[in-house]
């Protein structure tokens, strides 16, 4: 309790977890604070503080299971520097907005308080009304759709960690959230608090707002909820690719209708989607991680390294290895130029650009 005790310290979080919200980034918020403001691990609220907030005091239930009590109900928001609602599950309807939440969110936006949504927290900040038409709202990738679908108004963002926007702030959750929370650390105490509290949870460091989301590419623009979740279902499973009776199953649907839509949509077959999808994580982690190219293969599902570089060379006309010394903004550009982001890709009519390489790398694979 002695935690939530919000008085006026340099830096005052209130956190709003709303109904199934997912417990990863409102821990990971939380904790920032926690380590930032004491010394080591005492976890006393002195440098900053934080109060978990509800319409009552009733457990609210996270989207794993777990329960998280509530310390005080919504009141006075203008005792905090900012309001983060931590949001979750989608599929058990709206994002978990009641009455009495969005009338504290809309006088939080009066008092000029800076309001953070986390995870699906952005839609609620929509849905209160503190989001204005045409704003840019941050979402996950797994989340841009519905997004798009519930909120056509807003201008979704999901190739970044975080965004701020005036006086709101969108983070697409997971893992991200610790990343916005060393910044506003960082903002209100200073770069060593931020970096104490990274360095006791084990974190190599923060990463930017700007920095980008992995995802799968072009899920987000599949209008056919059963295509995208074959994708998803490709993209979780990289390493130890489904079979194509696997994916059918997954999508609820046959094998020969998955390839029916999968060719209405996308203009290609399962197999070639799933080798292209493989292709584009694969060069995505030759530009964005230091993993050594034989590890980027087995990352991505190939069968071995030379299967690897057979499929990397007939893509992109040069070996991994080549490609990796044109450096990370040329692989990227690559990408983008292979792989459109807008719209539903063609790809039979598609032929990728050379990645530009002085010479095709013969040397083994290091």
């Amino acid at each position: 309790m002695g935690a939530g005790a919000a008085g006026r310290a340099a830096l005052s979080v209130a956190l709003v977890p709303l109904p199934h919200f997912t417990l990863l980034p409102f821990a990971g918020f939380i904790d920032t604070l926690r380590l930032a403001a004491d010394e080591g691990d005492r976890s006393r609220p002195r440098a900053c503080n934080w109060t978990i907030m509800a319409p009552g005091l009733e457990p609210v239930p996270a989207s794993c299971g777990a329960e998280v009590l509530p310390w005080e109900t919504l009141r006075e928001p203008a005792r905090f520097d900012y309001v983060a609602v931590v949001g979750g599950l989608l599929h058990r309807g709206r994002p978990g907005l009641d009455r009495r939440t969005a009338a504290f969110l809309r006088e939080a936006a009066a008092a000029r308080v800076v309001l953070i949504g986390i995870c699906t927290g952005s839609l609620a900040l929509i849905e209160a009304g503190v989001v204005a038409e045409g704003r840019p709202v941050c979402v996950s990738w797994y989340h841009y759709q519905d997004l798009r679908q519930r909120h056509p108004g807003v201008r979704p963002v999901a190739d970044r960690l975080w965004l701020r926007d005036g006086r709101v702030i969108t983070c697409a959750g997971g893992t991200a959230a610790v990343d916005l929370a060393a910044s506003l650390v960082r903002t209100h105490l200073g770069g060593s608090a931020a970096q104490k509290s990274l360095h006791i949870m084990v974190a190599d460091g923060s990463r930017p707002a700007s920095a980008a989301q992995p995802q799968p590419p072009n899920t987000r623009e599949v209008a056919d909820t059963r295509v995208r979740r074959a994708m998803l279902l490709m993209e979780q499973n990289l390493a130890a690719p489904l079979s194509a009776d696997a994916l059918a199953a997954g999508a609820s649907v046959s094998k020969r209708q998955l390839e029916r839509l999968f060719r209405r949509e996308l203009g290609t077959s399962v197999q070639a989607f799933a080798r292209d999808l493989r292709l584009f994580h694969a060069v995505w982690l030759l530009a964005k991680s230091p993993l050594r190219i034989t590890d980027v293969a087995m990352r991505c599902g190939f069968a071995d390294p030379a299967h690897f570089n057979r499929q990397f060379r007939a893509a992109f006309g040069a070996a991994p290895s080549a490609a990796r010394r044109t450096g990370p903004s040329a692989l990227l550009a690559t990408l983008d130029r292979w792989w459109p982001h807008g719209g539903a890709p063609r790809l039979r009519d598609r032929r990728p650009p050379p990645v530009r390489a002085a010479d095709a790398d013969r040397r083994p694979y290091r």
